[in-house]
């Protein structure tokens, strides 16, 4: 209630008129509460049973018995069991519980529509203040309007009618967070979805919450292994990088985030995948793939599918990042992915013209840029003062026919620290991840890669380029010169090795031998249809001759001369590969080398 008003008055509601002295005792009690003068006039009210009821501006004291019973509600759904049975705890608060008088500012629905409610007489309501409508229905402030307040409803619009009681709660958006979150799927306020019943909540935490500041973070220099060879060679993502995927649809986007999350086994990373405005049934075709593989023994879900409100899609990575910081604040390395943004906009663009904002560029409201530097500034890797924890984010953006300068794309390319981009005309080519090598970037860059797999990447990316540009010229393969036919061929082995199928997510180690062994031209002469036969080969050849050297590149081992030299990879291995028409490889026993 506002505190600028020159007189205050006070409605009282009861069954019966009070006399001098209760009038008296009750102006008083006012007036010390609000610091001024009260004025007090009785109406009469038969539904005020067992007390009464003081309507002052917004505010309501609700002294009925209704209104007391209300506070025990209150009191017991706010209990935690914890370690103990819930059954002691209601005992003790029922018996030692006390009504209190209290305020409470309360307004009414002026309209309900589209997940939009217009509420009035609620004055001193904040911007992002949660409010509780009759029913059990909760909402979210959005808009600011005099008098009138807009309002995000979070659940179904159909409970919501005109002139019906809204509350304050003085509380802003947040979620109860746990460890008991990782192996579920729940929505964006965090309840769950899935059939694993209740998760207890240890803290409860801000859906919007500040970034860390620049004293709380560190630099990016820990990798962080997608198990992708062409990412992990040429644009690798550290701990506490916020690394943009873009593409078309249905170009492997999610493919690559899920690769990522399945190549995070075993290396104590928490990973969470926040599914915004994706078909259900592809949300339950990915939580079924990451159980196939064990991911979610340490993978949280948090879904706002195409059937949930525009409002659930909004809060949703909002909702996601707030998960991730509980983690990282405990000293965790945590993954998210987002996926995927653009229909984030999407929805909050639908919310903000249903608000009555002017609209921009492509219709979208004007703070669109501030929706997601907000969020992706959250992804940090924090001080050792502060934990060592970090957040690495991957933000799925889908654009439209390959144009990464539209408004969406171009915004949260200038937010992230490098990205991904995904041709489509690779992919359809059978390029798979289909990693367009002279768009993407990684602005972290060698930072973030360890000595070996530096040395071993060598002009990978220099070569692709030059392959790209001569690849033109292959239709007059036959006009060509030697050099420039060797170099072809050179690219289109290069091309051919980094392709790699969905699931199959390589170690270090794995990837330094199969670039050293490309950058070594071993596979130049064979056929395109054998290379990646051959790369499997050798990484199995060297799984069982070289166990040690293995394990050495994997715990971050410099790449010495001898792993680097050409012969290293020949010695032992029938060449009769080199030919058309050998499907297979023969080798002799290593232990005769």
């Amino acid at each position: 209630m506002s505190t600028n008003d020159p007189r205050l008055t006070a409605n009282l509601f009861s069954v019966c008129p009070p006399d001098s002295a209760q009038r008296a005792k009750l102006e008083e009690v006012l007036a010390k509460k609000y610091g001024r003068p009260v004025e007090l006039s009785w109406q009469e009210d038969k539904t005020a049973s067992g007390g009464f009821r003081i309507e002052i501006g917004s505010e309501v004291i609700d002294w009925t018995a209704e209104g007391r019973l209300g506070q025990l509600k209150e009191r017991l759904a706010a209990l935690k069991a914890g370690e103990q049975s819930v059954i002691p705890l209601i005992r003790d608060t029922v018996r030692d519980w006390v009504p209190e008088v209290c305020a409470r500012e309360v307004g009414s629905v002026l309209s309900v529509a589209d997940g939009i409610a217009y509420v009035d007489g609620l004055e001193d309501a904040a911007y992002g203040e949660i409010l509780l409508f009759e029913g059990g229905i909760r909402g979210m402030v959005q808009e600011l309007r005099g008098h009138r307040i807009g309002c995000i409803l979070f659940g179904r619009v159909e409970e919501v009618s005109e002139g019906s009681a809204v509350y304050r709660t003085g509380k802003t958006a947040g979620i109860g967070v746990s460890d008991a979150m990782i192996g579920r799927v729940v929505d964006a306020l965090g309840a769950p979805i899935d059939d694993g019943g209740e998760i207890p909540a240890d803290d409860y935490r801000m859906i919007e919450s500040p970034a860390p500041g620049i004293i709380d973070r560190q630099p990016v220099n820990t990798p962080m292994q997608t198990g992708i060879l062409s990412i992990d060679s040429m644009f690798p993502i550290g701990r506490g990088q916020r690394e943009l995927i873009i593409g078309d649809r249905q170009t492997g986007k999610t493919s690559i985030a899920i690769d990522t999350i399945l190549n995070q086994k075993g290396k104590d990373m928490i990973c969470i995948y926040v599914a915004i405005g994706q078909k259900a049934s592809s949300v339950a075709q990915i939580a079924e793939m990451l159980r196939k593989h064990d991911a979610m023994a340490y993978t949280i879900i948090v879904c706002a599918s195409a059937g949930e409100s525009a409002s659930m899609q909004y809060i949703a990575p909002y909702a996601g990042a707030s998960i991730g910081e509980y983690f990282m604040n405990k000293g965790k390395d945590v993954l998210i992915v987002y996926d995927d943004l653009s229909k984030h906009a999407i929805a909050y663009r639908a919310l903000s013209l249903l608000l009555g904002r002017s609209p921009g560029r492509e219709a979208y409201p004007g703070d669109v840029f501030y929706l997601h530097s907000r969020l992706l500034e959250r992804a940090a890797r924090l001080s050792d003062a502060r934990g060592g924890g970090s957040m690495t984010a991957l933000p799925i953006v889908e654009t439209q026919a390959g144009d990464v300068s539209a408004y969406i794309p171009t915004n949260i390319i200038s937010i992230t620290d490098g990205q991904i981009f995904l041709e489509s005309s690779l992919f359809f080519s059978g390029h798979r991840p289909a990693v367009n090598v002279g768009l993407s970037v990684s602005r972290v860059g060698g930072a973030a890669q360890t000595k070996a797999m530096k040395k071993a990447v060598g002009t990978l990316r220099l070569d692709l380029a030059q392959y790209r540009e001569m690849e033109v010229f292959t239709q007059f393969s036959s006009d060509l010169d030697e050099d420039t036919k060797n170099q072809l061929a050179y690219g289109q082995s290069l091309m051919y090795i980094l392709r790699q199928g969905r699931c199959s997510p390589l170690s270090q180690a794995q990837q330094i031998v199969t670039l050293v062994t490309a950058m070594a031209r071993i596979y130049q002469q064979v056929p395109v249809a054998q290379v990646c036969s051959l790369r499997d080969y050798l990484l199995g050849e060297f799984a069982a001759g070289r166990p040690q050297l293995l394990q050495e590149l994997e715990q971050g081992a410099a790449l010495t001369d001898e792993v680097g030299s050409r012969e290293v990879y020949l010695s032992g291995i029938d060449q009769s590969y080199y030919y058309e028409g050998y499907t297979t490889f023969k080798t002799e026993d290593l232990s005769k080398e």
